[in-house]
Parts: C-alpha cells; structure tokens; sequence
C-alpha cells in the first residue's frame, strides 16, 4: 500500500497526476473505506493550515474601542508616537531655512504680484523688435497691475525712447520697471520717527474694518519695546469687544500698558483718558486704536474727527502722528481711502498691509505718485518680523521679479 501512494509532498508537487486528480474530486465515499489514510485527504491537509490563519491576526492586533472608552489603546498610540524618537532628530531640520532676512522675507510676500506682473512681461517680450504694438500690449499690463495710468506711461515711454524698433528682452523690461518704481517710491520712503520732546508720542490709527489696525499696533508696540522706549495702548475700537481683547493680548506679550472700557463705551472718551494716564506716568509712546469705519459714512468719520478733537483737548499738538493702514488686497478702492481719511482725519504717513496676501502689490505705486504721503511700514505676514520699515529699492527689486 505504501508503494502505490506517494507521500504528500509528492502529489503536491508533482507526483502521479492522475491520482492527484482523483483524489481532490468532490468523492469523498471513495476515499473513505481505505484504512491505510483514515481522514488524511488533499482537501484536509491543504485546507487544515487556513482555518488558523485568523487567530494569529487577532492575537496581535486587537480591535479596539473608540480612543475614548479605551485609555489604554491612547497610551498605546502616544507610546508608538515617542518610540519613534529618530523622527524629530532627523525632522529639525526642516525648521532650519527660515528667510535669510527682509529682502528674502518681501520677495516671499511679493511673489504673487511680481509672478503675475513678470509672467505677462516675459509673454510680451521674447527678443523681438520693440513696437507699437508691443508698447500698447505693456502699458494694458501694467495698469492691470495697478500701478497707474501715470507710471504705466512713463515706463513705455522711456522704452520708446530708448529700445525703440531694438530686440528687447522680458529682463530689459523688468529693469526699466525697476528702475521707474524706485524713483517714484524713493521719496515717500520715510521712516516713523519719533520726537523724544513729545512725551508721550501718540500715534493714532486709522482705517477700514480689517485693514490691520491692531495687528500693526501690537507689532509697533514690540518694535517700541525692543528699543527701550516705555509704550502705552489704547483700546479705541470700543465697537468689537474681540478688538479690546486682542489688543490686551498684545499688551501682554510686548509689556504694554492697556487702557481699555466695556465694549460700548464712548471712545473720545477713552482717548481722552489714554493721553492723561499716559502724560501722568511719563509714557514715550501712547498707540490709540480707533474702529474700523468706511470712508463713505459720513457719521463714523464724525466721530474720528471727534476722537481727534478731545485728543487735542489735552495735547493741542497731538496726535503727533496718524497713520492709515491700507489693505493691500482692496486694489484701487485704496486710493478712495487716502483720500478721505487724508481729508477727514489729517493723514501723515501709511502702513500698507497684506503685500502677501494679494497680486495688486503695485497699487502702492500709484498711491505715492498720487498723494506723495510718507510710506512707514509695509506688512507682508503675520509675524512681528514681517512688518518692516519700508525701503524703496527692495520693493522696486522684489515686486520687478529681479534678486
């Protein structure tokens, strides 16, 4: 008997075929009355290893209940989270490229207009002679990029002049732009400064709902700090009670004073506290902040000149500086805000914020051939470090797509 069946190895790869086939035929009646294999057919041999294979899984890999109800699976996962100790060693790094500095930090901010301001140049110029044609292409861009009727032409026309009917490259282009952007920006360029004989300093800011007002207060306030001069805030925008809030968070994280009311209070009147408090203790810089208000209500711009006048109750020279920060996002309605609130509140300097944000950077541009007011600070992030103070020529460079 042992000589007419092979061993199982044998059949299952590759003994008699014809007995194989026999055997794994759904005829069990046949197989059963041989006593020399009593239940040790293929099909239980080969089918014994797969009924097993579940219980091994389930061993290991028990399933657990939601992450709730069962603290321990928590521990399990936390535990497999600090076992991979490896990760952070070799993860730090990525930290590490932080901007090299401002210019890097502006470009990064800029890249939205400068890539849509460039990309349409090099589309226009690719080392062909300099037209008509080609011109009235550049001017149509670069007053799409806000940068005005004023500048557009002046840029064209220094290339009519100079490149006319020449090959003229995306980069000769952008170096013209450069050039013409600095010379119109390099005089309003001017830093806040800060008359010591002033005590306290007021500054007072201005502007549209979300234009940046509290933000570029609470980095004012650290730039103040980080110098050694002694800051005061004044919650102002008695409208929001978020905007009292933040502004006293901001006073914590830079040490500075907060004068602030219940939402709803009367805010000439807090102004008016904020300047004798901070005159009574020696402050060297007091930052009133003021609701955000469209520049076409006529009654929310009653109320700022408002603020103004009680400021000047106490301080006839004050505030010694009112600063409009503009929303770089607003494009053109940008010019309408300078404007009014030049009128209305006595403008003397503009923060412009949100470069990051938008590809209508070069609205700027137009605002300083317009209304020639000193341009402090510009914003293109949310960090402290990414409010600086404004320089022509990075601009120029950054927004002209050139390092």
């Amino acid at each position: 008997m042992t000589d007419k069946k092979p061993g199982f190895f044998k059949r299952l790869f590759g003994g008699d075929a014809a007995p194989e086939a026999e055997a794994q035929t759904p005829a069990p009646a046949q197989a059963a009355p041989e006593p020399e294999v009593p239940a040790l057919t293929p099909d239980a041999v080969i089918a014994a290893p797969e009924a097993p294979e579940p219980a091994p899984i389930a061993e290991h890999v028990p399933v657990p209940g939601p992450p709730e109800t069962t603290p321990d699976y928590v521990e399990e996962i936390e535990a497999r989270a600090h076992s991979a100790a490896p990760v952070p060693a070799t993860a730090a790094p990525v930290a590490a490229p932080e901007p090299k500095g401002w210019f890097a930090r502006l470009a990064s901010g800029l890249k939205r207009s400068s890539d849509q301001l460039t990309g349409s140049i090099t589309s226009v110029f690719t080392k062909r002679k300099l037209d008509n044609a080609t011109l009235e292409e550049l001017e149509d861009i670069l007053i799409q990029a806000d940068l005005g009727m004023e500048t557009a032409t002046t840029i064209t026309d220094t290339l009519r002049r100079d490149r006319f009917d020449r090959d003229v490259s995306g980069e000769d282009v952008r170096a013209v732009l450069a050039a013409e952007i600095e010379k119109v920006l390099g005089p309003v360029a001017l830093p806040l400064e800060i008359d010591a004989s002033q005590k306290p300093f007021i500054i007072l800011m201005i502007g549209v709902n979300g234009s940046g007002k509290t933000t570029t207060i609470g980095k004012l306030a650290q730039k103040f700090a980080d110098e050694g001069k002694s800051v005061m805030l004044a919650a102002g925008d008695t409208f929001r009670a978020a905007a009292i809030e933040q502004l006293q968070i901001w006073g914590d994280r830079t040490g500075a004073a907060v004068v602030s009311r219940p939402a709803g209070s009367d805010a000439s009147g807090l102004a008016f506290d904020a300047v004798t408090q901070a005159r009574t203790e020696g402050c060297d810089v007091l930052i009133i902040d003021t609701a955000g208000r469209l520049q076409n209500r006529d009654e929310l711009m009653n109320e700022l000149e408002k603020v103004i006048r009680v400021i000047k109750k106490v301080d006839p020279s004050a505030p010694h500086a009112t600063l409009l920060t503009l929303d770089a996002t607003t494009g053109q309605n940008a010019l309408k805000q300078v404007e009014i609130f030049g009128q209305r509140a006595g403008v003397t300097g503009l923060v412009m914020t949100k470069l990051d944000g938008t590809a209508r950077g070069g609205i700027l541009v137009a605002i300083a051939r317009r209304f020639g007011l000193p341009v402090h600070f510009i914003g293109v992030g949310e960090s402290i470090g990414d409010l600086e103070a404004f320089t022509a020529a990075d601009f120029a460079q950054a927004i002209a797509g050139r390092d």
